[in-house]
Protein backbone atom coordinates (compact mmCIF):
# COMPACT_ATOMS: atom_id res chain seq x y z
CA UNK A 1 0.00 0.00 0.00
CA UNK A 2 1.10 3.38 -1.32
CA UNK A 3 2.00 5.30 2.02
CA UNK A 4 1.49 9.51 1.63
CA UNK A 5 4.06 11.46 1.23
CA UNK A 6 6.91 8.72 1.00
CA UNK A 7 8.51 9.74 -2.18
CA UNK A 8 10.07 12.51 -2.56
CA UNK A 9 12.51 14.40 -5.63
CA UNK A 10 15.08 16.91 -4.44
CA UNK A 11 17.24 18.83 -6.94
CA UNK A 12 20.55 20.62 -5.11
CA UNK A 13 21.47 24.11 -6.75
CA UNK A 14 25.04 25.03 -7.99
CA UNK A 15 24.44 27.82 -10.61
CA UNK A 16 25.54 26.89 -13.52
CA UNK A 17 26.06 23.43 -12.27
CA UNK A 18 22.52 22.91 -12.78
CA UNK A 19 22.13 21.81 -16.45
CA UNK A 20 23.05 19.02 -15.34
CA UNK A 21 19.63 18.43 -13.09
CA UNK A 22 17.55 20.25 -15.78
CA UNK A 23 19.01 17.17 -18.80
CA UNK A 24 18.08 14.61 -15.71
CA UNK A 25 14.53 16.32 -15.30
CA UNK A 26 14.32 16.72 -19.37
CA UNK A 27 14.51 13.03 -19.79
CA UNK A 28 12.20 12.55 -17.26
CA UNK A 29 9.40 14.73 -18.73
CA UNK A 30 10.59 13.07 -21.85
CA UNK A 31 9.59 9.65 -20.32
CA UNK A 32 6.37 11.22 -18.77
CA UNK A 33 7.88 10.07 -15.16
CA UNK A 34 6.72 12.01 -11.95
CA UNK A 35 6.31 8.90 -9.67
CA UNK A 36 6.69 11.21 -6.69
CA UNK A 37 4.65 12.80 -3.88
CA UNK A 38 6.43 16.05 -3.49
CA UNK A 39 9.56 17.76 -4.46
CA UNK A 40 12.20 20.36 -2.64
CA UNK A 41 14.78 22.48 -4.90
CA UNK A 42 17.06 24.71 -3.76
CA UNK A 43 18.19 27.72 -5.66
CA UNK A 44 19.29 26.51 -9.39
CA UNK A 45 17.68 23.86 -8.12
CA UNK A 46 14.16 25.03 -7.43
CA UNK A 47 14.23 26.74 -11.01
CA UNK A 48 14.84 23.18 -12.37
CA UNK A 49 12.37 21.57 -10.67
CA UNK A 50 9.60 25.04 -11.41
CA UNK A 51 9.66 23.92 -15.12
CA UNK A 52 9.81 20.09 -14.47
CA UNK A 53 6.42 20.11 -12.24
CA UNK A 54 4.89 22.62 -14.92
CA UNK A 55 5.85 19.60 -17.37
CA UNK A 56 7.73 22.09 -19.84
CA UNK A 57 10.42 20.79 -20.93
CA UNK A 58 13.73 22.40 -22.26
CA UNK A 59 12.59 25.74 -20.65
CA UNK A 60 15.18 24.92 -17.87
CA UNK A 61 17.76 24.57 -20.25
CA UNK A 62 16.60 27.77 -22.18
CA UNK A 63 16.80 30.17 -19.23
CA UNK A 64 20.74 28.70 -18.43
CA UNK A 65 22.27 28.73 -22.01
CA UNK A 66 20.42 31.57 -23.11
CA UNK A 67 19.45 33.70 -20.31
CA UNK A 68 21.99 33.14 -17.54
CA UNK A 69 24.81 33.61 -19.30
CA UNK A 70 23.98 37.35 -20.53
CA UNK A 71 26.06 40.22 -19.25
CA UNK A 72 22.41 41.63 -17.71
CA UNK A 73 22.22 38.48 -15.35
CA UNK A 74 26.20 37.86 -14.79
CA UNK A 75 28.09 41.22 -14.97
CA UNK A 76 31.79 41.49 -12.47
CA UNK A 77 31.94 44.93 -13.94
CA UNK A 78 28.47 45.78 -12.10
CA UNK A 79 29.75 44.42 -9.34
CA UNK A 80 33.29 46.30 -8.64
CA UNK A 81 30.96 48.98 -9.32
CA UNK A 82 28.73 48.36 -6.19
CA UNK A 83 25.60 46.71 -7.95
CA UNK A 84 24.77 42.83 -7.95
CA UNK A 85 27.24 40.13 -9.21
CA UNK A 86 24.11 38.23 -10.28
CA UNK A 87 20.83 39.93 -10.93
CA UNK A 88 18.15 37.27 -10.00
CA UNK A 89 15.54 39.44 -10.30
CA UNK A 90 16.12 40.28 -14.11
CA UNK A 91 16.44 36.33 -14.65
CA UNK A 92 12.99 35.72 -12.52
CA UNK A 93 11.35 38.41 -14.85
CA UNK A 94 13.14 37.60 -18.11
CA UNK A 95 12.60 33.92 -17.76
CA UNK A 96 8.82 34.35 -17.25
CA UNK A 97 8.77 37.01 -20.17
CA UNK A 98 10.63 34.40 -22.71
CA UNK A 99 9.41 31.61 -21.66
CA UNK A 100 6.23 31.66 -19.25
CA UNK A 101 5.05 29.24 -16.84
CA UNK A 102 1.69 27.58 -17.36
CA UNK A 103 0.96 27.81 -13.62
CA UNK A 104 -2.02 26.27 -13.29
CA UNK A 105 -0.34 23.06 -14.31
CA UNK A 106 2.07 23.93 -11.45
CA UNK A 107 -0.23 24.80 -9.01
CA UNK A 108 -1.83 21.44 -9.48
CA UNK A 109 0.63 18.97 -9.68
CA UNK A 110 2.23 17.46 -6.70
CA UNK A 111 3.35 19.72 -3.84
CA UNK A 112 6.92 22.00 -4.37
CA UNK A 113 8.73 23.48 -1.84
CA UNK A 114 11.87 26.42 -2.35
CA UNK A 115 14.60 26.26 0.23
CA UNK A 116 16.05 29.75 1.30
CA UNK A 117 18.17 31.04 4.06
CA UNK A 118 16.75 33.42 6.66
CA UNK A 119 19.08 36.59 7.39
CA UNK A 120 18.17 36.67 10.97
CA UNK A 121 18.75 33.16 12.06
CA UNK A 122 20.74 31.70 9.46
CA UNK A 123 18.42 28.80 9.90
CA UNK A 124 16.60 27.17 6.71
CA UNK A 125 13.02 27.79 5.71
CA UNK A 126 11.03 25.70 3.22
CA UNK A 127 8.19 27.47 1.64
CA UNK A 128 5.63 25.88 -0.56
CA UNK A 129 5.58 27.61 -4.05
CA UNK A 130 1.91 29.01 -4.00
CA UNK A 131 -0.02 31.64 -6.34
CA UNK A 132 0.87 34.09 -3.83
CA UNK A 133 4.41 33.67 -3.13
CA UNK A 134 5.98 32.25 -6.35
CA UNK A 135 8.07 35.61 -7.24
CA UNK A 136 9.56 36.38 -4.24
CA UNK A 137 10.47 32.32 -2.96
CA UNK A 138 12.07 31.94 -6.40
CA UNK A 139 13.90 34.94 -6.70
CA UNK A 140 15.13 34.00 -2.64
CA UNK A 141 16.22 30.81 -3.02
CA UNK A 142 18.76 31.82 -5.67
CA UNK A 143 19.39 35.42 -4.07
CA UNK A 144 23.07 34.20 -3.41
CA UNK A 145 24.79 36.25 -0.15
CA UNK A 146 26.69 39.06 -1.62
CA UNK A 147 26.32 38.41 -4.81
CA UNK A 148 23.11 39.42 -4.52
CA UNK A 149 23.42 42.29 -2.42
CA UNK A 150 19.76 43.11 -0.36
CA UNK A 151 18.16 39.69 0.55
CA UNK A 152 14.55 39.54 -0.70
CA UNK A 153 11.87 40.27 1.80
CA UNK A 154 8.27 38.33 2.18
CA UNK A 155 6.26 36.54 4.53
CA UNK A 156 7.57 38.58 7.47
CA UNK A 157 11.04 37.70 7.02
CA UNK A 158 14.10 38.33 4.59
CA UNK A 159 16.43 35.35 3.04
CA UNK A 160 19.22 34.93 0.57
CA UNK A 161 20.41 31.45 -1.18
CA UNK A 162 18.63 28.03 0.72
CA UNK A 163 22.17 26.33 -0.53
CA UNK A 164 23.93 28.39 2.56
CA UNK A 165 21.65 26.53 5.00
CA UNK A 166 20.57 23.47 3.58
CA UNK A 167 22.35 22.70 0.22
CA UNK A 168 21.07 19.28 -0.18
CA UNK A 169 17.45 18.82 2.31
CA UNK A 170 17.27 14.90 2.38
CA UNK A 171 16.95 15.45 6.45
CA UNK A 172 13.76 17.69 5.73
CA UNK A 173 12.36 15.30 3.21
CA UNK A 174 12.44 12.50 5.65
CA UNK A 175 11.27 14.61 8.22
CA UNK A 176 8.13 14.87 6.21
CA UNK A 177 7.91 11.28 5.49
CA UNK A 178 9.37 10.74 2.74
CA UNK A 179 11.26 6.97 2.58
CA UNK A 180 11.84 6.82 -0.96
CA UNK A 181 13.99 9.80 -1.66
CA UNK A 182 15.69 10.55 -5.39
CA UNK A 183 18.20 13.06 -4.98
CA UNK A 184 19.48 15.07 -7.85
CA UNK A 185 23.32 16.30 -6.89
CA UNK A 186 25.28 19.01 -9.00
CA UNK A 187 28.97 17.61 -8.08
CA UNK A 188 29.97 13.59 -8.83
CA UNK A 189 29.68 10.94 -5.95
CA UNK A 190 33.26 11.29 -4.94
CA UNK A 191 32.74 15.17 -4.27
CA UNK A 192 33.24 16.10 -0.23
CA UNK A 193 32.57 20.20 0.32
CA UNK A 194 36.12 21.72 1.72
CA UNK A 195 36.23 24.08 4.50
CA UNK A 196 35.67 27.82 3.19
CA UNK A 197 39.20 28.86 2.71
CA UNK A 198 39.13 32.25 3.92
CA UNK A 199 36.19 32.83 6.74
CA UNK A 200 37.73 35.85 7.87
CA UNK A 201 37.12 37.56 4.67
CA UNK A 202 33.08 36.07 4.70
CA UNK A 203 32.94 37.62 7.86
CA UNK A 204 33.92 41.23 6.68
CA UNK A 205 31.88 41.24 3.14
CA UNK A 206 28.87 39.45 5.65
CA UNK A 207 28.94 42.20 8.31
CA UNK A 208 25.30 43.22 8.41
CA UNK A 209 24.42 39.49 8.23
CA UNK A 210 26.29 37.72 10.61
CA UNK A 211 24.07 34.74 11.55
CA UNK A 212 24.24 34.58 7.44
CA UNK A 213 28.32 34.67 8.27
CA UNK A 214 28.19 31.73 10.63
CA UNK A 215 25.91 29.36 8.66
CA UNK A 216 28.56 30.23 5.64
CA UNK A 217 31.58 29.26 8.17
CA UNK A 218 29.25 25.95 9.25
CA UNK A 219 28.18 25.41 5.57
CA UNK A 220 30.34 22.50 4.67
CA UNK A 221 30.14 20.61 7.68
CA UNK A 222 26.59 20.84 6.98
CA UNK A 223 26.59 19.87 3.77
CA UNK A 224 28.88 16.66 3.97
CA UNK A 225 26.17 15.70 6.95
CA UNK A 226 23.62 15.58 3.97
CA UNK A 227 25.80 13.52 2.08
CA UNK A 228 26.24 11.06 5.06
CA UNK A 229 23.04 11.01 5.24
CA UNK A 230 22.51 10.07 1.62
CA UNK A 231 25.42 7.41 2.05
CA UNK A 232 23.83 5.92 5.08
CA UNK A 233 20.49 6.43 5.66
CA UNK A 234 17.94 5.58 8.30
CA UNK A 235 16.60 2.08 8.39
CA UNK A 236 13.64 1.66 6.17
CA UNK A 237 14.43 4.49 3.69
CA UNK A 238 15.77 4.41 0.53
CA UNK A 239 18.04 7.01 -1.20
CA UNK A 240 18.37 7.23 -4.86
CA UNK A 241 20.89 9.37 -6.31
CA UNK A 242 21.28 10.79 -9.54
CA UNK A 243 25.23 12.30 -9.78
CA UNK A 244 27.10 14.09 -12.42
CA UNK A 245 29.99 11.99 -13.66
CA UNK A 246 33.85 12.29 -12.95
CA UNK A 247 34.22 14.11 -16.00
CA UNK A 248 31.45 16.68 -15.71
CA UNK A 249 32.89 20.19 -16.06
CA UNK A 250 30.69 22.93 -15.59
CA UNK A 251 31.75 25.08 -12.47
CA UNK A 252 29.52 27.18 -10.67
CA UNK A 253 29.97 29.99 -12.90
CA UNK A 254 30.99 28.45 -16.29
CA UNK A 255 29.49 30.24 -19.20
CA UNK A 256 30.74 28.54 -21.87
CA UNK A 257 28.01 27.38 -24.21
CA UNK A 258 29.90 24.13 -25.59
CA UNK A 259 30.75 23.17 -21.67
CA UNK A 260 27.16 23.76 -20.65
CA UNK A 261 25.18 21.87 -23.60
CA UNK A 262 27.73 18.71 -22.30
CA UNK A 263 26.98 19.12 -19.00
CA UNK A 264 23.04 19.32 -20.24
CA UNK A 265 23.52 16.03 -22.42
CA UNK A 266 25.37 13.69 -19.06
CA UNK A 267 22.12 14.84 -17.13
CA UNK A 268 19.97 13.81 -20.31
CA UNK A 269 21.78 10.37 -20.28
CA UNK A 270 21.49 10.02 -16.63
CA UNK A 271 18.05 10.76 -16.10
CA UNK A 272 16.97 7.54 -18.48
CA UNK A 273 19.58 5.28 -16.97
CA UNK A 274 17.80 6.33 -14.10
CA UNK A 275 14.70 5.18 -15.16
CA UNK A 276 15.98 2.15 -17.17
CA UNK A 277 17.96 1.15 -13.99
CA UNK A 278 14.17 1.15 -11.71
CA UNK A 279 12.52 -0.89 -14.78
CA UNK A 280 15.02 -3.39 -13.67
CA UNK A 281 17.13 -3.24 -17.30
CA UNK A 282 20.30 -3.49 -15.55
CA UNK A 283 19.53 -5.94 -13.40
CA UNK A 284 19.31 -3.22 -10.25
CA UNK A 285 16.39 -3.89 -7.50
CA UNK A 286 14.96 -1.73 -5.23
CA UNK A 287 16.90 -2.65 -2.54
CA UNK A 288 20.69 -2.58 -4.31
CA UNK A 289 19.72 0.59 -5.93
CA UNK A 290 20.33 3.47 -3.15
CA UNK A 291 22.87 5.36 -6.02
CA UNK A 292 20.89 4.24 -8.82
CA UNK A 293 22.74 6.67 -12.06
Amino acid sequence: MKIENSRALIVEGGAMRGIFASGVLDAFMDANFQPYDFAIGVSAGASNLLGYIANQPGRSYHVITELATQKKFFSPARFIKGGDLVDIQWLWTEANKQFPIDQTDVFHSIPFWATVTDVRTGKANYHRISPANIQDAMIATAALPIAFKHPPCFSGGCYTDGGVADSIPVKEAYRRGARDITVILSHPLNYQMPKARHPWLINKLLTPYPKIADAMAHRADNYNASLAFIRNPPEGTIVRVIAPPDMFSVKRLTMDTKQLNEGYIMGMEAGRQHIAALSGKHGLSDENCHFCL
